[in-house]
């Protein structure tokens, strides 16, 4: 019978410096709270540079759109953490609709558009997507889902977070180019030797060591590629190279609000290849929700968690919308990992981080140190997490039958369709490229040659935890199995009771019972 004592798992818990529900004092969880966000650095500014760049925005609208992010994910994750699932689990610029944002820049770039008409545009995709999720959500589809996931589905799901960022440019970025274009490995190298030094080697030696191992390693490591960048060691332009008086040349605040850019702008097809992404993304999410469950030491997470989870998620997509990103917010697998490294899974702690990711928003300065930050260093960052990530979606089959055949092969199956499917999809290039080849398909032709169907398949293909999970999914559920083969009797046992959670309008709201008022107090 599961419940509040059989949800808690002991075992993972045994490194967790502080618990879901711990409040470290102010000072430590201001930093590490900055902590997470660093981890978190890479993504924030790769996505609006990667919009920006697609948009031909100018310099000044390119650092407000960076911004806009910043503020968009501080609030969303506020939310997330208060009012959402309450899980410590950051909320921040998604991938999964960047594919189907940058498809709908071609389009408009090939009808002469400017970057503000483009933008209201992608404003008015994400806005619908978003509101979408939040119905998803609220009204329990993702919770009674929950009942066909076996750790067969969230096994490979997981993993595939982490397995398909193995080739983020911060990391594969080839020394192919021009002197100085391509990767430092040295510099990558420091700052994994940092991370992995402090987190894994020293952390016995001093407690600073094993709470704050990332800030520690890239804080390190950016002050050596500022020293020699300062001393002409690393050119300007070159992958390494910190642009150390940027930080004080940047505009002091920045204006970001609500339809800054002007009022949304809608299309039908527009807001179809975003609500893939969506689909996506919240796939993506319901994987992060077990992992940072199964690293703080929780139970699985309950159906009405999932639910709450998925639907603030479509607030703050509709809320990123608002605010003029051109891209919607997902939960952050780089602060799951985090969490496996430094041992913190306080909620308290994300929240000031959020409150700092507010803040940073409109201070341009802080803001342009964040974008300081090489490539190499945030790759040294990935390296050492997403290893982590691919770890805890696996540790899920200690809860399965590894000697049942059926078992190996639908792992085997969706970790290889979840790598595959992708890499083909990249190679085709772009939703348009893949409509066109597949129009003349036999059988499946009239439909894959339309771009609403295309684009939602090139999306979803192109996104290797969607197709692991939905590939796990189908055939977990149509192959013979029994419920303990497939792990869904101990995962029922481990599962917290709905009961468990308590959501905001449990606590406060007038329908709240006397008991989880005097809990709330």
């Amino acid at each position: 019978m599961s419940g509040s004592d059989d949800a808690d798992d002991p075992e993972p818990a045994s490194f967790v410096e502080y618990g879901i529900e711990d409040r470290p004092p102010l000072g430590e969880s201001i930093l590490l709270g900055f902590q997470h966000y660093l981890t978190m650095i890479g993504a924030t500014v790769a996505i609006p540079l990667a919009l920006a760049t697609a948009m031909g925005m100018p310099e000044g609208a390119t650092a407000r759109l960076i911004g806009t992010f910043f503020v968009a994910s501080g609030i969303g994750t506020l939310a997330q953490t208060t009012i959402g699932n309450r899980y410590p689990i950051v909320q921040g610029g998604t991938f999964s609709m960047l594919a189907p944002a940058l498809a709908i820049v071609g389009v408009l770039s090939a009808q002469n558009a400017d970057w503000q008409t483009m933008l209201l545009y992608l404003q008015g995709a994400v806005i619908v997507a978003g509101a979408t999720e939040m119905l998803i959500g609220y009204f329990g589809i993702m919770g009674w889902l929950k009942r066909y996931m076996s750790p067969v589905v969230i096994a490979p799901t997981i993993a595939l977070i982490g397995l398909t960022l193995f080739n983020a440019p911060q990391i594969t970025n080839p020394n192919l180019g021009a002197p100085g274009t391509g990767q430092n490995w040295w510099l990558l190298g420091l700052t994994l030797a940092l991370i992995v030094g402090f987190s894994q080697y020293l952390d016995d030696y001093n407690r600073a060591f094993r709470l704050f191992p990332v800030l520690l390693g890239i804080g390190t490591a950016w002050v050596v590629a500022a020293a020699l960048s300062v001393t002409g060691v690393f050119a300007e332009g070159s992958v390494s190279y910190v642009a150390v008086s940027s930080i004080f040349e940047t505009r002091l605040v920045q204006p970001v609000a609500p339809f800054q850019w002007g009022v949304p702008k809608f299309r039908l097809s527009f807001v179809i290849g975003m609500m893939a992404g969506m689909v996506a993304s919240a796939i993506e999410s319901f994987g992060d929700y077990h992992s940072v469950a199964r690293m703080a030491g929780k139970g699985a997470p309950s159906s009405k968690r999932i639910d709450h989870g998925i639907g603030m998620e479509g607030v703050g997509n509709a809320l990123a919308g608002v605010m003029g990103t051109g891209n919607g917010l997902t939960s952050y697998t780089e602060n799951v990992g985090a969490i496996g490294i430094t041992g913190v899974a306080s909620r308290y702690v994300v929240q000031i981080g959020a409150v700092t990711m507010l803040l940073v928003g409109y201070f341009g300065p802080v803001g342009q140190l964040f974008a300081t930050i090489p490539d190499p260093i945030v790759g040294g960052l990935y390296v050492a997490m997403f290893g982590q990530i691919v770890a805890v979606g696996l540790s899920q089959l200690q809860f399965v039958d590894l000697n049942s055949n059926r078992n190996v092969f639908v792992v085997g199956f969706a970790l290889f369709a979840g790598l595959a499917i992708p890499s083909y999809m990249s190679q085709v290039g772009s939703a348009d490229a893949f409509r066109e080849g597949m129009a003349n398909v036999a059988v499946l032709g009239p439909a894959l040659g339309t771009e609403l169907v295309s684009t939602t398949v090139f999306v979803i293909g192109g996104t290797g935890m969607a197709v692991g999970g939905i590939v796990a999914f189908v055939l977990d559920n149509t192959i013979e199995g029994t419920r303990e083969e497939r792990g869904l009797t101990e995962m029922k046992a481990m599962t917290e009771d709905d009961s468990d959670f308590e959501s905001f309008w449990d606590r406060f709201g007038s329908g709240g019972s006397e008991e989880s008022a005097r809990r709330a107090d």
